[in-house]
């Protein structure tokens, strides 16, 4: 008797792996930072996030129904949005701003586009962008100090330390990115007191309360600590992997390095590249955005590309522009870039012979 095979055409890898696993597991992934969030600003920080899942839920399917397509709320992704929608926002902020949020997500950033697989942005981050529009003060202002529950830290928005007594309330009251900003505008301290709060911020104590999370801004940025377990776990269960992040990360620190200083090139210390990559939402950008599967470049150059790009979209809008921070402006640009990043940098069919012809015109 003959064998009998089975054909069938490429890719011929098989992984049990799929969209609920997947998201789940980010799910999983995000916990951390949920706690350390809730451990810093309370339990505010909770009740803001529920409130941004169960829209984006109630959105998702709702949306489905209507369109008379398949409920697949149970996949996790919708889940995800509303929890990285809730990262975003400041734990002071009304219960209505990450309900607004993950409605105009899952609305305009997902579902109008066809769905999970279709949309060409970020839907967390273009919700982020929305609320940024539309209620710049709630999501750029009124920081809420950490209030941890036990003694472990001291109460902290900038999580600098023995600055001068007359540091202005630019300085004081704003998170350590806004810090940054207030600092290279010179017209608003004096240069001494620029240089004097420069060092402050590339120093090993602020840098330890960037890392544990002690510092006041978002609910789920503030942790690099929890952020980076997180992402430790996903690249263990290779859901994501290294090119996007350490271009990125990469990238950041290079060029903060040479241009971070407020004396000209490569006049900062070597902590201040580390101060950007811990401040903000770049370790969160960088590992649980950048990489969305749906938004990034399937090329394994192409993500390269799209990290370094998002690298240097960054520190421009950070030393620059007119937002202290600029991870979520970068990868919804870049995100925009990724059909040409893919379609250039396609690997060569193996095998592939390219026929040159030649048109005779006479």
């Amino acid at each position: 008797m003959s064998d009998v095979y089975a054909v069938s055409a490429s890719p011929h890898i098989k992984q049990r792996i799929s969209v609920p696993s997947v998201m789940w597991q980010v799910v999983l992934a995000l916990t951390p930072a949920l706690l350390v969030g809730i451990f810093f600003f309370g339990i505010q920080s909770l009740i803001l996030t529920i409130y941004a899942v169960i829209a984006a839920v109630v959105t998702e399917a709702v949306i489905q129904r209507l369109r008379k397509v398949p409920i697949t709320v149970s996949d996790g992704s919708a889940v995800v949005t509303g929890i990285l929608i809730a990262f975003n926002i400041n734990s002071a902020s009304p219960w209505w701003l990450p309900v607004v949020g993950s409605v105009f997500a899952i609305t305009i950033g997902k579902q109008i586009f066809g769905g999970l697989g279709y949309n060409i942005f970020n839907p967390a981050l273009l919700g982020r962008a929305f609320l940024v529009a539309s209620w710049p003060t709630l999501m750029t202002a009124g920081w809420k100090a950490t209030n941890p529950l036990s003694n472990i830290f001291e109460s902290s928005i900038n999580g600098l330390k023995d600055l001068p007594s007359n540091v202005p309330a630019v300085i004081t009251s704003a998170t350590p990115l806004g810090v940054a900003k207030a600092i290279r505008d010179t017209t608003q301290i004096s240069r001494d007191m620029a240089e004097t709060v420069m060092n402050s911020l590339a120093s090993a104590d602020t840098i330890q309360n960037l890392f544990w999370g002690n510092i006041g801004g978002v609910i789920g940025e503030v942790s690099a600590a929890a952020l980076l377990i997180g992402a430790a776990y996903l690249a263990y269960k290779h859901i994501i992997e290294w090119r996007i992040p350490i271009s990125y990360i990469g990238t950041v620190f290079v060029l903060t390095y040479i241009f971070g200083g407020i004396n000209g090139l490569f006049s900062v210390s070597i902590l201040l590249p580390v101060f950007h990559i811990f401040s903000g939402g770049l370790i969160l950008g960088a590992f649980f955005m950048a990489t969305d599967m749906v938004t990034s470049p399937v090329t394994k150059k192409g993500r390269i590309i799209f990290g370094i790009g998002c690298g240097i979209l960054t520190v421009v809008i950070r030393l620059v522009g007119g937002y202290p921070e600029g991870v979520s402006y970068s990868i919804l640009l870049m995100n925009i870039a990724v059909p040409l990043i893919d379609r250039y940098t396609i690997p060569r069919i193996f095998g592939e012979i390219k026929i040159r012809t030649r048109i005779n015109t006479n």
